[in-house]
């Protein structure tokens, strides 16, 4: 039976004195896989935070073309543990480590096709940041790449980790609280793209655009939750207010700031999506309506007044049962590891796919399903037209996508 962590009391000064052999209730089995990360920039050092405070693999060591964020990963690696770590010199030797497990890719998108060319070539299970890639194109590339590796892909799509998604899918798909669905909608209010190396994430090109970068989280969640095929999406959006005057090496910032999306599934099912990327907090919510009733999920994180991050789930069954609102929170260590605790438990899920466990995790299929979706939301707000899913694809010569379904 695995024991319970009792991190309050490991972490104690009150139980300093309890010594190596003594633990029971404190001791830990020492980790049994090891990470590479590529890409040790914001992601990359969350994701050695997590791997550390999960404790079931340690970073073996780490690569990015950046001298800055090296050091800055390494200087965090000696607060999590004390063993020095690998700093690879190129991205083979790192791919390459014959005592790693597992790569954890989380380079900007638009080096992600390149860099998992060089990691499948290990043969080594990989775990991918979202987005997959930057274009459909390179999505389709690497969807092919993959199609026969003998090793795993995992796609870090996250949010579906989230609790308060987890308690949505739970009460929609296994509880079937709701009876048939019909309408989805989910809204994200934030504030601006935050600085990265170069500022890569202010211009399209390197990002794909702010609903692939961005929004492929959402989609990802509405695309399950519809259980269907995106067929036919319309999308407005533009540039409000960030960035309007952001220069770099000449270049003029063009990444979108706000959108409104819609999107039809082939079984029926509506969805819709809202995007503000200059509101003072974060506010993140999905209504989910069927014909027996409706659950709205809430998330809303206030940094200005430093405040725990508020989330909740309400059913409304009106005179089919009974309604309810739940609060919800993971514990505060893991809360506080990154993005709510999605983060955490998207590691408990890679560490049981490396232990030959079934999990539930983001495919590459389910990847590619949530950058078509994005991918014709930033055609429609280009043209100011909807996009049918088919003629989309077959534009770009694309529809062997289809191919493959949805889920």
């Amino acid at each position: 039976m695995t024991k319970p962590r009792l991190r309050f009391f490991e972490n104690s000064a009150s139980q300093r004195h309890i010594v190596e052999a003594d633990r029971y209730l404190y001791r830990q089995d020492a980790p049994r896989h090891n990470l590479v990360v590529i890409g040790t920039g914001t992601m990359g050092q969350e994701h050695m935070r997590v791997a550390a405070l999960l404790g079931r693999a340690k970073v073996l060591g780490i690569y990015d073309p950046q001298p800055a964020s090296m050091d800055a990963a390494e200087a965090l690696n000696a607060t999590l543990c004390k063993e020095p770590l690998r700093r690879y010199s190129d991205l083979a030797s790192a791919c390459n480590d014959p005592d790693a497990d597992v790569l954890m890719i989380c380079t900007p998108n638009f080096t992600h096709l390149e860099v998992l060319k060089t990691a499948l070539a290990s043969g080594k299970p990989v775990f991918l940041e979202k987005p997959m890639a930057t274009t459909l194109a390179d999505a389709a590339a690497l969807m092919a790449a993959v199609r026969t590796y003998d090793a795993f892909v995992q796609i870090g799509l996250q949010y579906r980790y989230k609790a308060q998604y987890r308690e949505a899918f739970h009460e929609v798909k296994s509880r079937v609280s709701l009876g048939p669905i019909h309408t989805i909608s989910m809204s994200e209010y934030r504030p601006p793209f935050l600085d990265k190396v170069q500022q890569w994430n202010k211009f399209n090109k390197n990002t794909g655009g702010t609903l692939v970068e961005k929004c492929c989280h959402y989609f990802d969640l509405i695309n399950l939750m519809a259980d269907s095929r995106a067929v036919r999406v319309y999308a407005s959006g533009g540039r409000a207010v960030n960035f309007l005057d952001f220069e770099k090496d000449g270049v003029r910032a063009d990444i979108d700031d706000h959108a409104f999306v819609s999107i039809d599934y082939a079984n029926g099912v509506r969805a819709s999506f809202t995007l503000n990327m200059f509101s003072p907090d974060f506010t993140e919510e999905m209504i989910v309506v069927g014909e027996h009733g409706r659950l709205v999920t809430s998330e809303r994180f206030d940094f200005h007044a430093l405040r725990p991050t508020q989330t909740s789930v309400n059913v409304e069954l009106g005179e089919y049962g009974a309604s309810r609102r739940t609060e919800l929170s993971y514990p505060a260590l893991i809360e506080q590891s990154g993005h709510h605790g999605a983060t955490y438990f998207e590691h408990m899920a890679l560490m049981d796919q490396l232990d030959g466990k079934v999990v539930d995790c983001a495919t590459v299929q389910q990847g590619l399903w949530s950058m078509i979706v994005a991918s014709a939301a930033q055609e429609s707000m280009r043209s100011g037209q909807a996009v049918a899913i088919d003629g989309f694809l077959a534009a770009q010569q694309l529809t062997h996508l289809l191919e493959d379904g949805q889920l």
